[in-house]
């Protein structure tokens, strides 16, 4: 068999990174994890080829060589599998297609030869097995949740590490959090099901051996979903690890904001080389995190929280929502006053959306309020279902929260206000510009944001503040100012 492995564009978002990645000659923010996880799980004696859309152009050549073409996709990629598709059936190539878009939606692609769907630890033997026996049912499906002790390596020789800016592991799958809007705990269920210390550690060394050093993101939903095995098995060894080999990596993680109330996860992160945590904070109204289920969040100060986990040195970038049915009308002046007073430089705002198969998404539909497809895009100022403000007024608060937060001015005020934040006692390591890469992006980042982009005076008077007040986290400056640039590239892009 000779397998072609397809992962479909992205739409121009937030975490893509897009215009930032040009600074530092990089493609891709991320690799295809899922798909590079499920090359290893196909016959060992299989030719297989992969093509990320993201980095190179797909040509009809790559797809009349192979028998099948996988393809596994979130919903921020329809558009672009809509186009393999159309394709592949022009071409009469046979596709097999998984991952969260299809899992949610299957009804939305009946082009697809098979859908392989959930989790590939289950399904894919079931269909590998009837492909082997000349017989293939259209979909296979389960309501299983794996465990993940037998999952394999990512196959990593199928891609180029050095297009990307950081590579991915898995840890765990599921989430003991099930917020109304968010579709992880229909995914991938409410208990979360971790790899061993070894399997992550086996996965690293891989990593490790071709040579990658720098950021790995742990992409689980919620890496500190079960504690207790954090904190006695995978981080003890991994900071051995890490100590073994003079720290290599740097690691990138999403948590929920429970991590503030643990002091030993915290010191056992910053140990082990965590150094930056995606938090859902979501709303600052009480009111919100009610109706959205968002427990987690409720009866604490969220502000006391972000700085607690910034004062042991991790860097909090957070997700917030603005369209709740129980937001004031000054709900946007409290967004844009908590973001600044947090110091959170890297803060995704986006209009609430229900993305099928969610609680929010079965209350709105019994409503009869939907209007949409859930786009996957966070910050593409649409929302799939009619909300209870003013839909203007609603999306004019939303347009003034990211356009003020990205300001350069308040931008820059608040990198400096994070830097204030993070204790000087526990450090925060950054990169030094010692190669002809990262010279050359410096030189980028002076012509372009000191030079060229409006709001260069901001860019000068940030950088004269932080050579002044924190020489040591100049590095760290620069890759921000780099991320403000994207960010407001991106928002000001929208309609």
């Amino acid at each position: 068999m000779k397998i072609l492995l397809l992962y479909p564009r992205y739409a121009e978002t937030f975490w893509g990174f897009r215009h930032a990645l040009k600074f530092i000659g990089k493609k891709a923010a991320y690799p295809p994890l899922g798909l590079l996880t499920v090359a290893a799980m196909l016959p060992e004696a299989w030719e297989k080829r992969l093509i990320d859309m993201n980095v190179q152009a797909l040509k009809d050549p790559h797809l009349r060589w192979a028998d099948y073409v996988f393809i596994s996709a979130m919903a921020v990629q329809r558009e672009s599998v809509r186009e393999i598709l159309e394709r592949c059936l022009a071409l009469g190539i046979k596709t097999v297609a998984g991952g969260p878009l299809f899992t949610m939606e299957p009804e939305e692609f009946p082009e697809v030869d098979h859908l392989v769907l959930n989790e590939g630890e289950v399904t894919l033997p079931e269909f590998l097995q009837d492909l082997e026996s000349g017989y293939c049912r259209r979909v296979y499906s389960t309501h299983v949740k794996p465990s993940l002790v037998h999952t394999p390596l990512p196959q990593w020789n199928l891609i180029n590490l050095n297009n990307y800016a950081s590579m991915c592991v898995q840890v765990s799958r599921g989430c003991p959090h099930h917020c109304d809007f968010c579709n992880i705990t229909p995914l991938l269920g409410k208990h979360p099901r971790l790899k061993s210390a070894e399997q992550l550690l086996a996965e690293l060394d891989a990593l490790y051996r071709k040579r990658w050093r720098g950021a790995v993101f742990i992409v689980d939903d919620n890496f500190i979903g079960n504690k207790r095995a954090v904190k006695q098995q995978l981080l003890p060894a991994l900071i051995d690890w890490m100590k073994e080999r003079k720290h290599p990596f740097t690691f990138i993680t999403e948590a929920s904001i429970n991590l503030a109330d643990d002091d030993k996860l915290l010191h056992l992160m910053r140990e082990a080389g965590f150094r930056n945590v995606f938090i859902g904070i979501e709303t600052v109204n009480e009111s919100g995190l009610k109706e959205c289920h968002k427990q987690q969040n409720m009866n604490r100060d969220l502000l006391a929280s972000v700085r607690k986990i910034q004062n042991f040195g991790l860097q909090v970038s957070a997700g917030f929502i603005v369209g709740f049915d129980s937001d004031p009308p000054g709900i946007f002046d409290q967004v844009i006053s908590f973001i600044q007073q947090s110091g959170i430089t890297t803060a995704m705002v986006g209009l609430l959306n229900a993305p099928q198969g969610t609680r929010l998404f079965e209350r709105l539909k019994a409503e009869k309020r939907l209007t949409a497809k859930f786009s996957g895009n966070n910050t593409d100022f649409f929302m799939n279902f009619i909300p209870r403000m003013d839909p203007q007024q609603l999306l004019d608060g939303y347009k003034r929260i990211v356009t003020t937060i990205y300001s350069p001015a308040l931008y820059y005020e608040r990198i400096l206000r994070f830097f204030h934040e993070v204790s000087p006692a526990r450090g925060v390591d950054f990169p030094r510009l010692t190669n002809f890469g990262s010279l050359r992006a410096l030189c980028r980042v002076t012509l372009i944001l000191g030079l060229l982009e409006n709001g260069r005076e901001h860019f000068w008077k940030f950088i004269i503040q932080t050579l002044v007040k924190h020489p040591k986290r100049l590095p760290d400056a620069l890759v921000l100012a780099v991320y403000g640039f994207h960010f407001r590239k991106i928002f000001t892009s929208r309609p």
